[in-house]
């Protein structure tokens, strides 16, 4: 017996920031959470499993219109096997004012209390409860029933578990207290990376399904259990994202433009390769010492345009999500000669008051920028502190006199 476990799947929840890019094909980031919700579909029918668990989040948020719900109907309805779903924070009770009959394969946890759902013709018993609200602070497990005997137990949880804080904490629990519950497998939800916990018992995070911003790289998918005997005896991770992203850092030191472009074409082809045929988003991130920095400055679509290039010439489609500038000047004679002009134009950003009025100035900024302009501004002191030193860069190649090579 095999059955599929996922979680986080935001359906119909856009990618994060393009949606002022005309220069990506709409094939390519369209309907990307419902095409991978298809292809995990697919592989559930491939396999042949006997049902499906979704630990929180498949929705987003509430839905703008009911095309969201009839998706899922209609993909339950191909799939018509058992699924049991469980609600997260994002699709609370109380934060989705629209609904849909379920289909009748599809049963889903109370959000009162914790319940059990039994598959007895398998010797299964599902153990969950969703989330009545966004903000769940209570551990939630330890309410959870006994493991019924005789049959393979799965708690199903939507929860920050131990994370250190990279995620909202939502009904955290131990590590150590879950694998003292006396269940065989944890379907857990919430953490977008994939995560093993523990085994044996096993407690799973999935990851999320499809990646939907810079943050979301590497392959995304769900995970395949096999069941022998109830006892589990194969915990896969299956792909089944149809977009990747990908985070490129390239050294600039020591290169003139010419070995620049070299490196930059052999991180493109680096990654995708790693995306195994797949659309690929990527961000560029250029740093160490370097003369090039204020031409790198001045001169973005270049370097995205050289990933481009070389994604093309390696067989695969990639298009860079954005370009970060975080290489420096070399100290030199000239760097010394203008420290101390530096030192008095950095020195402002010491001042609270000249901070909190230049980001004031700065928000008011951003709110008439029209929403097609690709200007980033800071929205705090660190990111006006890195404003602050490519600006001193540009000025300080301008005083110096040197030429870009």
């Amino acid at each position: 017996m095999k059955f599929l476990h996922a979680a986080d799947i935001h359906l119909d929840s856009p990618l994060s920031g393009l949606q002022s890019r005309a220069d990506l094909p709409a094939e390519i980031i369209q309907r990307c959470t419902r095409r991978a919700f298809e292809a995990m579909v697919s592989l559930a029918l491939e396999e042949d499993v006997a049902f499906m668990v979704i630990a929180g989040d498949l929705y987003d948020g509430d839905w703008k219109d009911f095309s969201t719900g009839l998706f899922f109907a209609e993909q339950m309805r191909r799939f018509n096997r058992p699924c049991f779903l469980l609600r997260g924070n994002h699709d609370a009770h109380s934060v989705i004012t629209r609904n849909l009959s379920l289909p009748p394969n599809v049963q889903e946890f109370s959000s009162h209390s914790c319940q059990t759902l039994p598959l007895p013709e398998l010797g299964v018993a599902l153990h969950g409860r969703s989330f009545p609200n966004r903000a769940v602070p209570e551990d939630l497990s330890a309410a959870y029933r006994p493991s019924v005997p005789g049959m393979l137990n799965i708690g199903v949880l939507h929860t920050s578990a131990e994370d250190p804080g990279e995620h909202e904490v939502y009904a955290p629990c131990s590590v150590a207290a879950l694998a003292l519950k006396g269940y065989d497998y944890w379907a857990l939800g919430h953490i977008h990376a994939r995560q093993v916990l523990h085994e044996r018992p096993w407690i799973v995070f999935p990851g999320n399904l499809q990646g939907r911003h810079a943050r979301e790289t590497g392959a995304k998918g769900c995970t395949l259990v096999t069941v022998e005997d109830r006892v589990i005896t194969s915990v896969e991770h299956r792909d089944v994202d149809v977009l990747r992203w990908a985070a490129m850092e390239v050294d600039a030191t020591n290169s003139d433009m010419a070995a620049l472009s070299a490196r930059i074409q052999a991180a493109a082809q680096t990654a995708v390769e790693a995306a195994a045929g797949r659309p690929l988003l990527a961000r560029l991130t250029l740093i160490g010492e370097t003369r090039l920095h204020g031409a790198l400055l001045g001169d973005p679509d270049r370097l995205a345009a050289e990933c481009r290039a070389a994604a093309m010439a390696a067989g695969g489609d990639l298009w860079t999500e954005k370009v970060r500038i975080r290489t420096r000047l070399p100290r030199s004679t000239d760097a010394a000669l203008l420290a101390p002009l530096q030192d008095a134009f950095m020195g402002g950003l010491d001042d609270p008051e000249l901070i909190e009025s230049l980001l004031r100035d700065l928000a008011d900024l951003r709110r008439r920028l029209p929403a097609e302009a690709l200007l980033e501004l800071p929205g705090d002191a660190e990111g006006l502190r890195q404003l602050a030193e490519d600006a001193w860069a540009l000025t300080a190649e301008a005083l110096s006199g040197t030429e870009t090579p």
